[in-house]
């Protein structure tokens, strides 16, 4: 789509009008009572009438998890918080999920929702997670329980991928998993176990104002996983970890399951902390395309603007636009695109992911280390590179290589250190008013001409 064009609105839930209270059947916001049979009364009700909406009075509700049903909304008012407890059994049994990239049985998310249709969570309140109970779970994978990431690849089959252990794999907050008309609004999220937002093989799904604030490891913000037609708009992220990351599977898992995600919308939204502001991978190895991303400001982060993957991914990242991003006080890279992302992980296979048709444009900030570093790989380079209108400084300036098709269209790099632009085994450059510190190399300082 043009830049231009309206930005598209996805179908959003559709709910009856009809209201309860959860108090209504016994729920008690003084933040002592445990208020998880009192959720499951009031949607099992509403459900079996027909649907509506649930209201979350102002207080302090404690509860274990939340399992969403079809035509179901949760409405909580200003001053409402729900709290979710840190006693790991209450989110047993184990549920049918997806952990980075691959299908497994584990811990139920605190918020769950599986093969549903038009679902929501709005209001003005804040949903409280306790994510510091499970943070220290963290640890090197290839753990006892074997590596969930290689189980696919090993031929263990997903009846077999069953967890629900202490101190192995941490839920995710909010996951609608397989779910259609999708609406999460206005809300905060604080404290999220892992991935805060995360829709798994969803297709219409909107999420708009809303706050999160987490931290920990691999606290993400908002996690669209395999799914169609997202738009996410108006947000703002303190995050752990990257604040939205765009997935589709890791790796044999991801393949074998070959759900693309795909038509994803993005803008206005904001970040303050975390790894990345907008992310794609690196689990992708089920395909991405068609992301669009716009009038985004990100400070403070890592990284602004990252794709990346890793030999043994496999899987697409094509026709991904960004434009008008403003990243300012980032202290690694500002635009990345990167084949090299450094995973601890070792994968089974040496199966290169592909990235083509990347466009981004109208970027301005500043970074501590390297303004764009786009690194292809020689066996499968980067296609297709569109940087336009950009105003960045660093260190480094652009680092670019293993590119097929470059174009540098006003393009404004500062650098403090030499070189300001480098471009090694690249072929297909076109430059239209490029202004550096210093001239561009010529080859063989880097640019490839056979």
């Amino acid at each position: 789509m043009r830049p231009d064009e309206p930005w598209p609105q996805f179908p959003l839930p559709e709910v009856p009008e009809s209201t309860v209270s959860v108090s209504d059947f016994g729920a008690v916001g003084d933040g002592s009572t445990l208020n998880t049979e009192f959720f499951k009364a009031a949607i099992e009700k509403v459900h079996d009438s027909g649907g509506g909406t649930i209201q979350v009075p102002p207080g302090r509700w404690h509860t274990g998890p939340i399992h969403l049903k079809s035509r179901i909304r949760i409405h909580m008012e200003e001053k409402a918080e729900i709290v979710f407890t840190d006693d790991f059994n209450a989110y047993l049994p184990v549920v049918f999920t997806r952990f980075e990239g691959v299908e497994c049985y584990n811990y139920s998310p605190l918020i769950y929702a599986k093969d549903c249709t038009d679902i929501a969570i709005t209001g003005a309140g804040k949903l409280i997670g306790n994510g510091q109970a499970w943070w220290g779970w963290k640890k090197a994978f290839g753990n006892s329980t074997g590596d969930l990431y290689n189980m696919e690849g090993k031929g263990i089959p997903l009846s077999e991928r069953v967890f629900g252990i202490e101190n192995v794999y941490r839920p995710s907050f909010i996951q609608p998993l397989n779910c259609q008309r999708v609406l999460i609004e206005g809300i905060s999220v604080e404290s999220s176990p892992m991935w805060t937002i995360h829709p798994v093989y969803c297709r219409d799904v909107t999420v708009r104002g809303v706050n999160v604030h987490t931290a920990g490891p691999n606290t993400d913000g908002l996690n669209p996983d395999s799914c169609e037609r997202v738009l996410i708009e108006n947000c703002s992220f303190h995050t752990g970890d990257d604040c939205i990351a765009v997935n589709a599977g890791m790796n044999e898992d991801g393949w074998r399951v070959g759900k693309p995600c795909r038509d994803i919308y993005i803008q206005n939204c904001t970040g303050s902390r975390g790894h990345g502001g907008v992310v794609i991978g690196s689990a992708m190895s089920g395909g991405i395309e068609n992301v669009y991303a716009r009038n985004c400001s990100f400070t403070g982060l890592k990284m602004g603007i990252r794709l990346k993957a890793k030999r043994g991914r496999g899987g697409y990242v094509r026709n991904i636009h960004f434009e008008n991003f403003t990243l300012t006080d980032i202290k690694q890279t500002a635009v990345i695109v990167d084949m090299y992302y450094p995973s601890g992980l070792k994968p089974l296979t040496e199966t290169p992911p592909d990235f083509s048709a990347i466009s981004i444009r109208k970027v301005s900030g500043n970074c501590l280390q390297t303004a764009v570093s786009l690194q292809g790989l020689p066996e499968q380079r980067l296609r297709d590179v569109h940087l336009e209108d950009i105003g960045l400084s660093g260190e480094q300036g652009l680092v670019c290589q293993d590119v097929d098709g470059l174009t540098l269209n006003h393009v404004r790099i500062r650098a403090a250190t030499d070189p300001g632009i480098r471009l090694v085994r690249c072929r297909g450059i076109r430059t239209i008013n490029v202004d550096t510190d210093l001239p561009l190399p010529a080859s063989p300082g880097g640019v490839m001409t056979d």
